[in-house]
Parts: C-alpha cells; structure tokens; sequence
C-alpha cells in the first residue's frame, strides 16, 4: 500500500501472500509459545476435540505479521525504484474481533488478505488518516479459518502535492 489515505477506497483488497503449515514449524511454534496437547503432538491431539494435530491461533497471526509486514516492504520497494514516494504507515492503534473460525491442520495452505471497510480522518493527528479493515485468512478449500479487524494509521497526502 503506497496509497496516501486520500487515495485508498473502501473495499480495496490487498493479497498479503500464502503460508503452508507443516507439521515441524507447527511443533516448533508451539514448543515455544502455546504448550497446549493438540498442538504438541498427533497422539496428544487424538485425544481433544480437534482430533489431529492443529496450529495455534497465535501461529496463524503470527504468519498474518510476517506476510503483512512483507508486503508492505515490496510494496514500497516497488514505489522507490519507480521514483515514487510512498505513504508512510503509521502504528495500529488496536485491533478487535480476532476470530479462530477453524482449525489449521498439518499441510492446510492458507491465503491472507487485507479488506479495506472504512476510513477515520485523525482529529489529534491532522496528517494521519485511521484504515479500517478486514484481515482473513483463507484455507486451500476457500474456507474462511481466521479473522480480525486491524485499524491502522496511515499518512495523509500532504498539501500542495494534488493526487
């Protein structure tokens, strides 16, 4: 997104990129950040609810992080090298609704992607703009497995430049 806030639309969709979970990385994560049976193990895993080895939820943001912040460095790679100046983004100030719709499975490919849903102009910060949007993650089968609604700063066009 090297839009200023100007320029970005309701409904943009920006396409942050595709992860496969394998069962190493899977293990790995959870060893390390979330140490709950149906992540640690297949055998412990039969046992639960899930009855297989699944993600953690907080694997499957994680990934969302890396994809985001990968494709807003591309992004602005891209916009340099064609002698652009892109808008900057600025911190989020929150996010809410974070949803895990279902569960991510060894193998399950998951596409990630940001839906613009409204814009906010900044009353305490005059050359920043708030993005409201959408943050899905799709699995292989175009099944919606997890959700979250990000707000972001994001500049505005500053005066005098037109679009």
């Amino acid at each position: 997104m090297t839009d200023f806030f100007e320029d970005i639309k309701i409904g943009d969709t920006l396409e942050l990129g595709e992860h496969t979970f394998t069962q190493d990385e899977i293990l790995r994560f959870a060893e390390q950040f979330d140490p709950q049976p149906f992540h640690l193990s297949e055998e412990a895993a039969a046992q639960t609810h899930f009855g297989r080895l699944c993600a953690s939820g907080w694997h499957t943001a994680s990934v969302f992080m890396k994809l985001w912040v990968a494709a807003h460095q591309k992004v602005q790679k891209e916009a340099a090298a064609q002698g652009k100046t892109p808008a900057k983004l600025g911190p989020s100030p929150g996010f809410e609704d974070l949803k895990w719709i279902k569960p991510v499975y060894v193998g399950d490919r998951l596409r990630y992607k940001r839906v613009v849903t409204g814009k906010t102009e900044s009353r305490s910060r005059p050359d920043w703009g708030l993005i409201h949007s959408d943050m899905l993650a799709e699995n292989q089968d175009g099944k919606l497995v997890f959700s979250f609604k990000g707000t972001v700063f994001v500049e505005r066009r500053p005066a005098g430049t037109g679009s």
